[in-house]
């Protein structure tokens, strides 16, 4: 699996010339979605973590990335998708939002696709398990249908407090 996903995403920062937004594909729960691939620093197999005090249960904690420090938000826990089982296909996004690297813990990764502007329909205003504010909008590729989130909206978000209190 990570042979494929190394492929998909060997490009990472390159713009292709194509008009169309790319991003990774990722499972949570039963449900897809995708966040803006140029966020993306890397793909890691979840390992144990080292849980910080008083922190919200969200957060399980953190790694030391080849030196730096990385907070890692499991996303499964965050949106109150039930109880989350850690497995040999439970990965951790590696991203980079805003100069701070941060972990999100998904389910699942399957693939890196690209959406024309035609393909992004606006988020429904109904009840969702998370807030819109955090909604790009929903992707469609034929059967498919992915859920886009705007990851800096969601992990600057005033609940996280990820990006803002460090940056300050």
């Amino acid at each position: 699996m990570s042979d494929t996903i190394s492929k998909n995403i060997s490009g990472f920062g390159e713009k292709s010339d194509s008009a169309g937004n790319e991003f990774l594909a990722f499972t949570l729960g039963k449900e897809e979605y995708g966040i803006d691939i140029l966020k993306v620093q890397e793909i890691r197999g979840y390992e144990a973590v080292t849980r910080i005090a008083n922190s919200p249960e969200f957060i399980k904690g953190v790694v030391n990335l080849r030196g730096i420090i990385v907070p890692i938000v499991d996303m499964r826990i965050k949106f109150q998708l039930g109880e989350p089982t850690y497995d040999q296909f439970t990965v951790v996004i590696i991203l980079n939002i805003s100069g701070r690297v941060v972990g999100m813990v998904v389910d699942s990764v399957s693939d890196v696709i690209t959406l024309s502007p035609e393909q992004i329909k606006p988020a429904p205003e109904m009840g969702t398990t998370f807030d819109s504010d955090y909604l790009i909008g929903l992707g469609t590729l034929d059967e498919r249908m992915l859920i886009l989130v705007d990851i800096d909206k969601l992990m600057s978000s005033a609940d996280m407090g990820l990006i803002e209190k460090l940056a300050a």
